[in-house]
């Protein structure tokens, strides 16, 4: 019986559950240097201490605003050049074979640039996570612009659309599902684009990298490990949230199938 998307499956606990029970034990039977891998207790004592700081909670805030703004930067420029791409094949020969080059380069080689022009601050944090929203964006929009059919066309042509009914009426909702493929995929990057410029433009300012950074300086291994588990948690309620928004705004196409 497949489970309503609303409930929650116990069955993805099993995993965590199981490693959570190997880890303990290896620990407690001190099969291994528990000085490098820690008891969960230990994690368990720093997570409670870390959560009744009042920096913690900041940093969450700074991380997710980071995030949200970024991707929403990105998101933005991602779609309005993936249906420009996508609309006029001009664009597509001038702009195209730039882009397409340009996104094989690793997110990450950008540091060294970004951080040399704008420096270490918030901007060259923000325009770094941008950067990494926007090729996903842009390339899901692409795709979905380009499945438009003839049929579609025509039916606008017939109905005198100018262009910006074309745009909004047309184009964007005939490729919101291929958009939004893009926008989940874009969420993610931008989440760890988040992460690694916090590590790597590290200015000792308010985030979660920066409470992982603190526990690598202080060799504090409880600190670090609680601090992955952060990350790897506000990062799938993210993704959790996107899910169920993307859900209820393409309700329609569902509706008119």
């Amino acid at each position: 019986m497949t489970p309503s998307p609303r409930s929650f499956d116990w069955r993805g606990l099993v995993l965590p559950a199981a490693l959570l029970a190997a880890w303990a034990a290896v620990t407690a039977a001190h099969w291994v240097d528990t000085r490098l891998i820690v008891p969960p207790a230990g994690v368990f004592h720093t997570a409670l201490r870390s959560i009744a700081d009042p920096s913690f909670h900041l940093g969450v805030l700074y991380s997710v605003g980071r995030d949200l703004a970024g991707f929403a930067l990105g998101a933005l420029g991602g779609v309005a050049l993936g249906t420009l791409l996508g609309v006029s094949r001009l664009a597509e020969r001038l702009i195209g074979p730039t882009f397409h080059t340009v996104r094989q380069i690793a997110l990450f080689a950008w540091l060294p640039l970004l951080s040399s022009w704008l420096g270490y601050g918030e901007l060259g944090k923000l325009v770094f996570i941008a950067l990494s929203a926007l090729y996903p964006v842009a390339l899901g929009t692409f795709e979905g612009v380009r499945q438009i059919t003839a049929s579609q066309a025509e039916v606008a042509r017939v109905y005198g659309f100018n262009r910006r009914q074309l745009l909004f009426r047309l184009i964007l909702p005939a490729a919101s599902p291929q958009i939004a493929t893009g926008l989940s995929l874009g969420l993610v990057y931008a989440w760890v684009a988040t992460i690694g410029s916090e590590f790597l433009l590290a200015n000792w300012g308010h985030g979660l990298g920066n409470i992982v950074i603190k526990g690598r300086a202080a060799f504090n291994v409880e600190l670090i490990v609680f601090g992955m588990l952060v990350i790897g948690l506000v990062g799938t309620v993210l993704n959790r949230i996107a899910a169920r928004v993307e859900a209820r705004a393409l309700h329609w196409r569902r509706v008119a199938a």
